[in-house]
């Protein structure tokens, strides 16, 4: 994203994290974005709101009003801003973002603003870990018009350590850099999967592979910066998501099923990275099943196949792209995949071979396209083929007139 420009309504929560809001303030402001603040009242009890007038140039919108601001800032600040940031984002602010209420400035602006937003949240590991707050952040991923900025873990301001840590106002502004409003220099939206899901056994234990989300987060990084909008629906990885994604976290191959159906009528491009566990216990205990060393015999039962089930409900010109990881007779099995799930390409990939594939930032690979013929693998770099498929999948959109 260009911030220059920019209007940017800032939201300010009851956090220790509130005197980063102002460095926050001033990097956008050095991006060229003109700011203006609305405050929740215990943020008042942080920072003083004259601060916040004082380096916006701009009255701030608080609980009790200011004289020289407008009187329907909750509409009118809203009204004047191409996207709002909530920059500490308490566990309170949060809980009304997600469930529609609004007495406060800053949740007020949330339910009146009509642009992106972006939720910053900070607070104690035990806070965001509680069932409560990743339940409001799972209901605000699931909003099309809400953003949330990942919580780094590391010290907090109480000297315990863990997740919940405000993210630093520079990665915040990298994180807006890295990504479109309003389908500014957009070249349209692409959903990946990524990561590995977990089927569930019993309560403690489940079935899993080794996928590191290593190469989805590579063609996340390559397709941002052709400018397109990236949904990133993931099961768990072993790296971080990358900064300017919209974040969509999931568990079991059902899960990130449904998302991505649900998903699929908005998207420009899907591409299925996830490695999707093919099958799931049929029945699983309520109870961890206790070690008798006693042979135990899990019956499993297919889970649905989200490749072909989207190409199925493929809209018009839109792309999609499958990856089929093989060990044996790799190029016809990849022929046969590609062949049966109507993909529009095939990333074809082993991970068998010494220092590579699972973990690792090489794979051998090779794109499968219909009606062309099957190539050889070769090594690269998981960044080459992700340039790889993005170069593939614009021309395949320009053939399109998409």
């Amino acid at each position: 994203m260009i911030l220059a420009g920019k209007k940017v309504l800032l939201g300010v929560t009851g956090s220790i994290a509130a005197y980063k809001a102002c460095e926050l303030l001033r990097l956008l402001q050095k991006e060229g974005a003109e700011v203006r603040v609305a405050m929740s009242e215990a943020a008042t009890k942080f920072v003083a709101p004259r601060t916040f007038a004082s380096l916006s140039k701009c009255p701030v919108y608080t609980k009790d009003g200011n004289p020289e601001g407008r009187p329907f800032q909750h509409i009118d600040f809203p009204r004047w801003a191409d996207l709002y940031i909530v920059a500490p984002a308490s566990a309170d602010a949060i809980g009304k973002f997600a469930n529609g209420l609004a007495d406060d400035p800053v949740s007020l602006c949330y339910m009146s603003s009509q642009g992106e937003k972006w939720i910053a949240p900070a607070m104690n590991s035990t806070m965001y870990l509680s069932n409560a707050v990743q339940k409001n952040l799972e209901t605000l991923r699931s909003f099309s018009d809400t953003f949330i900025l990942e919580s780094p873990a590391g010290e907090l301001a109480c000297g315990e350590n863990g997740p919940g840590r405000f993210m630093e106002p520079s990665e915040i502004v990298n994180a807006l850099r890295m990504h479109s409003v309003d389908g500014e220099g957009s070249q349209g939206s692409v959903l990946i999967t990524a990561g590995r899901t977990e089927e569930a056994i019993d309560p403690v234990r489940y079935i899993s592979n080794r996928s590191s989300g290593k190469t989805a987060v590579a063609l996340a990084h390559e397709f941002l910066k052709a400018g397109f909008r990236v949904y990133f629906v993931h099961g768990p990885m072993d790296v971080k998501v990358p900064f300017g994604v919209f974040d969509v976290p999931v568990t079991s191959s059902q899960d990130m099923y449904d998302r991505v159906l649900k998903a699929q009528s908005k998207m420009d491009v899907i591409v299925h990275c996830a490695a999707v566990a093919d099958y799931r216990p049929k029945n699983v205990s309520s109870t961890k099943i206790k070690d008798s060393r006693s042979q135990l015999i899990l019956e499993l039962e297919p889970n649905p196949n989200i490749l072909r089930d989207s190409v199925k409900s493929k809209p018009e010109k839109q792309v999609i792209v499958g990856f089929g990881l093989e060990t044996d007779d790799v190029q016809k099995h990849g022929e046969e995949k590609l062949a049966k799930s109507g993909a529009d390409f095939l990333v074809l990939n082993t991970p068998v071979v010494n220092g590579a594939g699972f973990g690792y930032d090489q794979v051998p690979f090779a794109i499968l396209e219909k009606g062309k013929p099957v190539p050889e693998l070769s090594m690269g770099s998981k960044t080459e083929l992700a340039e790889k498929v993005v170069a593939l999948v614009k021309s395949k959109r320009e053939a399109l007139g998409a």
